[in-house]
């Protein structure tokens, strides 16, 4: 008999019992299906799943004492307050693959019904009409396909693609040249993606930098009849400009899953003839939302049997005491890691680490994966995290490795990262020091004693009078105040660099103008 204490699992929104199968088949777990507001008593639960009708706040995790992980049965985490179960030292998981397939299928559907003119057909046959040669088609055989964003769904539409004789094209900037050849694919920039594509599908992020990818400016630079498609999320493509260029004819036709205002208000562009429309349903197959639910019931069933959570959102399980004693060189990690994607905005091959002084007391492979996190996030479309990160840098065919040194370099803690790619490298050096925080103190062997934080222009030039006053008066004419900024260089006269923390962010057109002076070689905008 078996007389280990019973596991309490608490499943609050609703679940199919075939995705849940893994934790109810399993002996020792309890699994009760009710929202968190049927009643208070929730001490004795180990594990809580949920979906998007429930929102974790540090309120309700406090009293969830003996919770150890909570599962979102799907991709996004934003009803859950990240930090505070860190805090708390619980997991949160989700199911980052569960949608993957049927939000590519969706979007090959799209495009087939875009280009057949199945759905207005449809309607025009049940109305009573028998229209032949209005809804005269175009194949999908030999067109180019231009994918912008080459994650787990891009990957999985080219594949498809292919299958149906087209010709992929893909803007990625992180795609290496590697796995591009690997998978049959072209690698190119935006504009040649622009100019060449058939049909354009979007599948990044929304961003700062993809909000309005395709635009007013940019749409004009495409092919005349070009067919667009968006199944990521709303924004990405202004829907402004592809009402305007629907109707100038430019864009033959377009396919929407997903709108800036959801439910959709403005009708106007859903009502377009040239236009088929789905309410986000990209993602709702029953194959899905079984997918996800089993996923994350195996994942916690695994997690509490003692195995280590494959898709962490946060740091892996802590005692609070540990968790305090490393969480500033895990920040410090994780800012690292963000600030060498921005400033190495190449396709990378390769990342080390190294680790000097009281570091190497720590587990510095905790570091590691928060630095991979942190380089990872702005560059995949999918939610990085500690656990996964080295899995989707070897998706991405980065290979990463760390190093322990006894060398201290004169500092009491240090921590060195290096990103080498395909023409050129990038290294960054910090520490933490207690009073003041975290430091970079070297910068492509540039030293500087900088916070990586807030707004940061990182400008490489040659070491001349007056190219700093020309910097800030330009800064001064655009109203955009600097806070701080340091300056460093190897040799007089020689190149230097400066790196400039403002108050917001510094626009694409503002870092034009600072190019223009003949000073300057290269100006990058970080966002920490």
């Amino acid at each position: 008999m078996n007389r280990e204490k019973p596991l309490y699992v608490l499943v609050a929104d609703s679940m199919s019992e075939e995705g849940l199968a893994p934790l109810l088949n399993a002996p020792n777990v309890v699994v009760e299906q009710k929202s968190i507001h049927e009643g208070d008593a929730l001490e004795h639960y180990d594990a809580l799943l949920i979906r998007s009708g429930t929102t974790v706040t540090e309120e309700l995790i406090s009293r969830m004492p003996n919770v150890k992980i909570i599962a979102r049965a799907g991709v996004g985490v934003d009803n859950v307050d990240i930090p505070a179960a860190t805090k708390h030292g619980v997991v949160v998981i989700n199911a980052p693959d569960g949608n993957t397939i049927s939000t590519a299928e969706h979007t090959f559907a799209m495009m087939c019904s875009l280009l057949r003119n199945i759905p207005q057909a449809n309607a025009s046959l049940k109305e009573g009409r028998w229209e032949r040669k209005r809804y005269q088609g175009a194949e999908l055989n030999q067109k180019q396909l231009g994918i912008i964003g080459f994650g787990r769904i891009g990957t999985q539409l080219a594949k498809r693609a292919k299958a149906f004789d087209m010709q992929v094209i893909v803007y990625d900037p992180f795609l290496t040249v590697e796995r591009s050849e690997k998978l049959g694919i072209k690698k190119a920039e935006l504009p040649d993606v622009l100019r060449q594509a058939d049909i354009i599908t979007v599948h990044t992020p929304l961003t700062k930098e993809t909000t309005g990818l395709l635009n007013m400016d940019t749409i004009p630079q495409t092919k005349p009849g070009v067919y667009l498609i968006n199944c990521a999320r709303g924004g990405i493509i202004d829907e402004k400009a592809l009402f305007y260029y629907l109707e100038s004819g430019h864009i033959a036709g377009a396919a929407l899953d997903v709108f800036t205002e959801e439910p959709v208000t403005d009708a106007r562009l859903i009502e377009h003839p040239n236009v088929v429309a789905t309410p986000h349903i990209a993602a709702s197959t029953k194959e899905a939302q079984l997918n996800v639910a089993a996923q994350v019931s195996e994942e916690v069933l695994a997690f509490l049997q003692g195995e280590p959570a494959r898709n962490s959102i946060n740091l892996p399980t802590l005692s609070k005491e540990v968790y305090e004693k490393i969480k500033p060189q895990y920040d410090l990690a994780k800012t690292m890691g963000s600030l060498l994607s921005q400033l190495m905005r190449v396709p990378v091959q390769e990342i080390n680490v190294y680790y000097s002084g009281s570091t190497t007391q720590t587990d510095t492979s905790i570091l590691t994966r928060s630095l991979l996190s942190g380089f990872l996030q702005p560059r995949v479309d999918a939610a990085v995290n500690d656990v996964n990160a080295s899995l989707i840098a070897r998706e991405r065919g980065i290979n990463y490795g760390e190093k322990q040194l006894t060398d201290h370099f004169g500092y009491e803690n240090l921590i060195h990262a290096v990103a080498i790619g395909e023409e050129k490298s990038f290294e960054i050096k910090a520490t933490y020091i207690k009073d003041y925080g975290p430091r970079i103190v070297s910068l492509n062997e540039f030293s500087v004693d900088i916070v990586a934080q807030g707004h940061i222009l990182y400008i490489q030039h040659y070491d001349r009078p007056g190219v700093i006053g020309k910097m800030g008066q330009l800064l001064a004419q655009h109203e955009v105040n600097i806070a701080t900024m340091q300056v460093g260089r190897k040799s007089v006269g020689g190149e230097a660099i400066m790196l400039v923390n403002v108050d917001k962010h510094v626009e694409e057109a503002i870092v034009h103008e600072l190019m223009q002076f003949e000073e300057i070689k290269l100006v990058n905008v970080i966002d920490l």
